[in-house]
């Protein structure tokens, strides 16, 4: 008895065609979050530095503590 799994190969075109993707935990649980309420926009750069981080005047540049 010839069995269906014989012939099959399992090769790298193969793979490549097979057409599952699953989006991220983090990208499931914002989808979830905003089917509820549409999030605030935020800026794309703000003018206040990232908490934690402070200005060095002789560097002149930001650096984290």
């Amino acid at each position: 008895m010839a069995d269906d799994w014989d012939d099959l190969v399992l090769d790298e075109d193969f793979i490549r065609s097979a057409g599952t993707t699953e989006p991220s935990a983090r990208a499931r649980m914002l989808a979830a979050r905003w089917r509820d309420e549409e999030p605030e926009p935020q800026p794309w750069r703000s003018d206040e530095p990232p908490a934690g981080w402070f200005f060095s005047k002789r560097r002149r540049r930001w650096r984290r503590r």
